[in-house]
């Protein structure tokens, strides 16, 4: 049975995710709200994407282990961290193999190596913004095994 959507009134169907329409989004995203352990629920969100340490200790303290929305950006960044070491390492089997030819292989190289270092910047910072922002932001492979994660406490 079709619904009318809040904001122009348009028909749509019961499971549809956004008014096709106004674009507007039927079921808000989970919000953070509160604090754990002292911070609030946002800050210790963004604070789990600094470096690999912070991460690892909010998933093993126990105030922060048990809240669902700093697991989840703990483990997202685990995973991003993860992904990252992969495709570094692949990076370097590349680059081994450019290595040799001559002069375009190196610079070859070299550009590969700084548009994905400037691709991983800007996810962490979308992932740093999203998290103080309150926002559950899945990256596609590694935010489902975050949220599964997340949802196992």
């Amino acid at each position: 049975m079709p619904i009318p959507c809040p904001d122009c009134a348009a028909e749509m169907p019961d499971d549809a995710a956004f008014c096709p329409a106004c674009g507007r989004a039927m079921h808000p995203p989970e919000r953070a709200r509160g604090t754990v352990g002292g911070l609030p629920e946002t800050l210790a969100g963004a604070l789990a994407y600094f470096l690999v340490v912070p991460a690892i200790v909010f998933l093993l303290a126990p105030p922060f282990s048990k809240d669902r929305f700093v697991r989840f950006h703990s483990f997202q960044c685990l995973g991003l961290c993860v992904v990252g070491v992969v495709i570094g390492a692949a990076l370097r089997i590349v680059g081994v193999l450019l290595a040799f030819i001559p002069v375009v292989g190196h610079l070859l190289v070299a550009l590969f190596t700084m548009l994905m270092s400037l691709a991983f910047f800007v996810v962490w910072v979308v992932l740093v913004v999203k998290a103080l922002q309150g926002e559950m932001f899945q990256l596609p492979l590694v935010g489902d095994f975050a949220e599964k994660q997340a949802a196992a406490v």
